[in-house]
C-alpha cells in the first residue's frame, strides 16, 4: 500500500479570507481526484463557510472553535502561521504539509525592490505545491464557487435596464489598492455615454461610503442606470450577481477572485499590488491596468491604509479614460 492509499481523511486549513479561500479550491478539486476514496473536511473562520458550503469535494467544514480533536490521515496547512500551527498541534495527524510562502522573498521586493519571485506562478499553484510528494497534478482549470438556486435567483431578480451589465467591485481592505471614487464614475459615465449598460456596484458594509463617493461624483443623469449593493447582499449573492454579468471591473479583491470562479471578463486595477505576489485572476480572462515603472512600488505586499508618499501615484496614473476604453471594446463585442 502506497502513502496515497493509506490517506482517507483529509483536513484542509485555510483560515481567511475571501480571495485566499476561493483560491484553494482549485486544489479541493485535484485533491479530490488525487484520493478518490478519502474525506475531505476544511477549515476556515466563520465569515467565509458560505464560500464552500455547496462545494461537492468537502465532507464537512469547521470554524477553528468547532474543530474536532480527532485524527486525520492528512492535513494539509494552507495558512501556515501561528494560528493554523497551533490548530494542527491539537490534531492526532498522520502527515501535515504546508504552503510554503514567500514572505522573505516578498519584504525583498517591498524594500529594496529587488524581485527573486522569478517566472510568475500564481498562488494556486504554490499551494498545489505541498502535494508534490503525492502526485496532485494540475487540472487545468479555474477557481469553483456554486451558488444556490436562491442565491441566483437574487441576481435574476436585480432591476434589469435592458442592456449588458458590468458588475463594479471598488473596494478592498486596504486604501492602497481602492481606485478613487472619481476615477470609477469617470469610467461609467465614459461607458454609460456610448451604449446601454447596468452597472452594479457591489461591496460589503465598510465598503458603503466609497458606494456613495462614486456615486456622488457621477452626474445624476446616470444614477438610474446604477444599482448599489454595497452592505447589502450576502457573499454567495455577490457570487450569483458576479455569475450574471457581462465583464466585472475590479480593484485587488476577494470578489476579483469571486468572478474569476465564473470565468468572467474582469478589468484589473491594481495600485500597490505587483503580479509578483501570486494574486492575479486563476485561469480567467483578464485585463490588468497599472503604473509601472514607480520606484515606490509596491509599498507593501498587503496594502496600506494610506499611501506613504502621498501622491498615491500607483491608482492616480491609471487613466479612466483607457481603463474605460478597453471596457467598451470587450462589450461591443458581445
Amino acid at each position: 500500500m502506497n502513502d496515497m492509499d493509506a490517506v482517507k481523511t483529509i483536513l484542509v486549513i485555510r483560515l481567511s479570507s475571501i480571495g485566499d479561500v476561493i483560491l484553494t479550491t482549485p486544489l479541493l478539486r485535484e485533491a479530490a481526484a488525487a484520493f478518490p476514496a478519502a474525506r475531505i473536511d476544511y477549515c476556515t473562520k466563520s465569515p467565509f463557510l458560505a464560500l464552500l458550503k455547496e462545494n461537492p469535494f468537502l465532507h464537512a467544514l469547521y470554524t477553528p472553535e468547532s474543530l474536532p480533536s480527532g485524527a486525520y490521515d492528512l492535513v494539509i496547512d494552507l495558512q501556515n502561521n501561528l494560528r493554523s500551527r497551533s490548530l494542527v498541534r491539537k490534531l492526532g495527524a498522520g502527515k501535515v504539509v504546508r504552503y510554503r510562502k514567500l514572505n522573505w522573498k516578498k519584504w525583498l521586493l517591498v524594500k529594496t525592490r529587488i524581485d527573486l519571485t522569478g517566472t510568475y506562478r500564481s498562488v494556486v499553484d504554490r499551494y498545489r505545491d505541498s502535494l508534490s510528494d503525492f502526485g496532485v497534478e494540475a487540472d487545468g482549470r479555474g477557481c469553483e464557487l456554486h451558488p444556490s438556486a436562491s442565491d441566483r435567483a437574487y441576481a435574476r431578480d436585480l432591476p434589469d435596464s435592458g442592456g449588458l451589465r458590468l458588475a463594479v467591485c471598488f473596494g478592498a481592505m486596504h486604501a492602497s489598492k481602492r481606485y478613487p471614487p472619481a476615477g470609477f464614475a469617470a469610467v461609467l459615465a465614459t461607458l454609460f455615454e456610448a451604449i446601454p449598460l447596468q452597472a452594479v456596484l457591489l461591496g460589503g458594509p465598510d465598503d458603503v461610503p466609497y458606494a456613495r463617493a462614486i456615486l456622488a461624483a457621477l452626474p445624476e443623469r446616470f444614477h438610474e442606470q446604477v444599482v448599489d449593493l454595497a452592505g447589502t447582499c450576502s457573499l454567495m449573492q455577490s457570487a450569483a450577481v458576479l455569475e450574471s454579468s457581462d465583464g466585472v471591473l475590479c480593484n485587488d479583491t476577494g470578489l476579483m477572485h469571486m468572478a474569476s470562479a465564473f470565468g468572467r471578463q474582469l478589468f484589473v486595477l491594481f495600485g500597490s499590488s505587483v503580479s509578483a505576489f501570486g494574486f492575479l485572476p486563476y485561469r480567467a480572462p483578464f485585463e490588468l491596468f497599472e503604473a509601472p515603472g514607480l520606484e515606490c512600488r509596491p509599498c507593501s505586499h498587503i496594502g496600506r491604509d494610506r499611501c506613504p508618499e502621498g501622491h498615491f501615484r500607483c491608482m492616480n496614473d491609471v487613466k479612466a479614460e483607457a481603463v474605460a476604453a478597453a471596457i467598451l471594446d470587450y462589450l461591443r463585442t458581445l
